[in-house]
């Protein structure tokens, strides 16, 4: 066994002497070179048992002691380590040891050690089973098969668990940062950190993993940003599957301009993704199937969100056409093309009712569209509940019937969130088929109010707030309860006492349409104003507002339309305050959806527009004596401060995105 060479306080060499042992008598004080010629039989035996350690190469074997008593010590003579050692047996000295710390090798063998010291110059052994070094790299024993791969190369700090008594010992303060020991380590044992990342989870050093590409990093972000919105594609382990079959290049070009309008990748890039994706779909050598048809929808929404509606309205004509030559709305199409895949089944049923969910948005939303796809039967089954799509439990699929007529076939049986929705579109189709309205009395506007009060009144429990239990979106219900106050608004604005005249530059959505005003607040106006409310307290929910589609843009503009023309009415003092808060809050949530749409960038301009011209019409009428009739000073002044704080926030908008998560 190989001795090592660590210097004595002394500046001795242990072993350095030790190898020179047997031939130390000429250096010798004269007692000990007399003891060396005059020796009894028993320092002969000690003797011979000596030189049986020496090699013949002159080196030392592996019979060495931890330490020597101080008659050998003194003497440079090897100690056997026993009490007595031998040589003090044979001379009859007195044998005494004294903790030394010459020869010192560290801690035996089971006693506890620090596990962060490490030579200075000493590669970790990185080879499967070896124990990593915790201090340097935040990672645990243990082989690294078993570690797990972090995308990317950026470092993270490791995490030091607080009951690691063995790392907690060693740490003291001040102490160095993980990353500077990491890029120290690095730059003395010659590593390129590049090629390492430390899991800030597991604190273990995962294995190389490469770097997404732009395709891969755009599928991501479709699945992240935008599939929940619109949930009609295969969730993305089955697609993937499928994605080496030509009949789906045209679905996953989409997909990835799509995913792209939510990365920051430059505008010509995502050009380019667009480019590829428009060549697919109308590529003559394409054949028309159901996920070509799923692409036109993408493309579609995409952009309608980015104000290129005209061409949006171009495409979903391409679309309207396709699905009805594929018959894509009966029941025997999923069944014939889901190739016996319950889930691709499904997917089927819901291509066919989210496309008629679109064109029912885009016609309600713009009023350019005659919402075709409302009088097209639809014998597709109803889609199922969104958990079941993504984990692939599909039950046994109901249909519209059973959904219109649950309240008097005696049957109880629970729908998805996504079949509300439908009944939703439907009633705003029923509206958009009603004959000319004919005064706020006439008796079809009250058959319209009455399918959309009964679809609030018999909305189960679970399903009469967008929030889940567990605080989780339900965006299909989310969009079910966007549509039905929206309509409301379409339904009762043109008969409220609302004029519309203050909010005539709004038209980023729709044309704007000239609302008479009047002396006395109607039941119409009630409703138009308590939906435009319903709207903007849609906007608290503790969820992104990136999540919702796209859609939610131009439902913001119609409330604050609404908001709005109530502001410019004459001041009312006592809900004055409550109408301009409504007003910021829509402005903020168009303002955070602007960070991706286009379409919400021009709403929120034009909205901040009207609002600050109202103001300056509110601040002139601070000049009339006759509105401050009845109040005090204090209220007047405080109505000062809370005009010129607001006006100012409408202008600046800066720090309201932060507050709307």
């Amino acid at each position: 066994m190989a001795i090592d060479t660590i210097p004595d306080s002394d500046g001795d060499s242990y072993s350095a002497f030790q190898s020179k042992t047997v031939s130390m008598s000429s250096t010798s004080s004269p007692n000990s070179r007399i003891q060396s010629t005059t020796t009894t039989p028993s320092a002969v035996d000690a003797n011979k048992s000596l030189a049986t350690d020496v090699s013949n190469d002159g080196r030392l074997r592996d019979s060495t002691v931890p330490a020597a008593c101080l008659a050998c010590r003194s003497k440079h003579l090897k100690c056997d380590g026993q009490t007595p050692c031998s040589r003090c047996v044979g001379t009859q000295s007195e044998c005494v040891y004294v903790a030394s710390r010459r020869g010192y090798k560290g801690p035996r063998r089971g006693t506890t050690q620090n596990p962060n010291k490490r030579h200075a110059t000493s590669p970790p052994d990185l080879s499967p089973g070896a124990a990593e070094c915790p201090m340097l790299l935040g990672a645990q024993t243990g082989p690294t098969t078993n570690m797990p791969t972090i995308i990317g190369s950026s470092f993270a700090p490791p995490t030091l668990l607080p009951q690691d008594a063995s790392v907690t010992q060693y740490v003291s303060q001040p102490q160095p940062t993980d990353a500077e020991l990491y890029k120290s380590y690095c730059s003395v044992n010659g590593i390129d950190p590049s090629a390492w990342a430390v899991n800030d989870a597991s604190g273990k050093v995962p294995m190389r993993s490469p770097v997404l590409s732009l395709e891969e990093k755009c599928l991501e972000s479709f699945y992240y940003h935008f599939f929940a919105s619109h949930p009609f594609v295969l969730p993305k382990p089955f697609l993937l599957q499928l994605c080496k079959e030509p009949s789906t290049r045209p679905l996953l070009a989409a997909i990835r301009w799509v995913g792209s309008i939510f990365l920051d990748i430059g505008q010509h890039v995502r050009d380019r993704l667009f480019n590829e994706a428009f060549a697919l779909l109308f590529d003559p050598q394409q054949s028309k199937n159901g996920f070509m048809l799923q692409a036109k929808m993408l493309l579609i929404v995409g952009l309608d969100g980015n104000c290129q509606q005209e061409k949006a309205r171009s495409i979903l004509q391409d679309a309207e056409t396709m699905a009805l030559e594929l018959s894509i709305n009966t029941r025997e199409f999923a069944v014939t093309h889901g190739r016996g895949i319950p889930v691709l089944e499904e997917s089927w049923r819901r291509t066919w009712w989210d496309l008629l969910v679109i064109d029912g948005m885009i016609a309600g939303v713009h009023r350019a569209t005659s919402f075709l796809l409302f009088d097209v039967p639809a014998g597709a089954a109803l889609p199922c509940e969104e958990e079941q799509y993504l984990t692939a439990r599909i039950p046994i699929p109901l249909y519209l019937e059973d959904l219109e007529d649950q309240d008097f076939s005696g049957e109880d049986r629970e729908f998805s969130s996504f079949a509300y929705r439908v009944l939703c579109a439907r009633n705003l189709g029923k509206l958009m088929r009603t004959p000319p309205i004919f005064g706020p009395e006439d008796e079809n506007l009250a058959k319209i109010e009455t399918l959309l009060t009964n679809w609030r009144l018999h909305l189960p429990q679970s399903k009469r707030d967008a929030l889940q239990k567990n605080g989780k979106l339900d965006e299909m219900m989310f969009q079910a309860h966007m549509m039905n106050q929206a309509t409301s608004i379409m339904l009762h604005q043109p008969h409220s006492r609302l004029d519309s005249t203050p909010t005539q530059d709004i038209n980023s959505c729709a044309p704007h349409q000239t609302i008479p005003s009047g002396d006395l607040f109607n039941s119409h106006t009630r409703h138009t104003i308590q939906s435009a409310n319903s709207i903007s307290s849609m906007i608290t929910h503790r969820v992104p507002l990136l999540s919702h589609t796209h859609f939610f843009t131009c439902v913001i503009t119609l409330s604050s339309i609404v908001h709005l023309s109530r502001w410019a009415l004459f001041f009312i003092p006592h809900d004055d305050d409550d109408i301009r808060q409504q007003v910021r809050l829509n402005i903020g949530a168009l303002n955070r959806l602007s960070e991706v749409w286009g379409a919400a960038d021009r709403a929120r301009g034009q909205v901040k527009a009207v609002a600050q011209e109202i103001y300056k019409v509110k601040k002139q009428q601070r000049s009339n004596p006759e509105l401050w009739l009845g109040l005090s000073s204090e209220d007047m002044l405080n109505t000062f401060a809370t005009d010129d704080s607001i006006i100012n926030e409408i202008e600046s908008f800066e720090a309201i995105p932060s507050l709307l998560g």
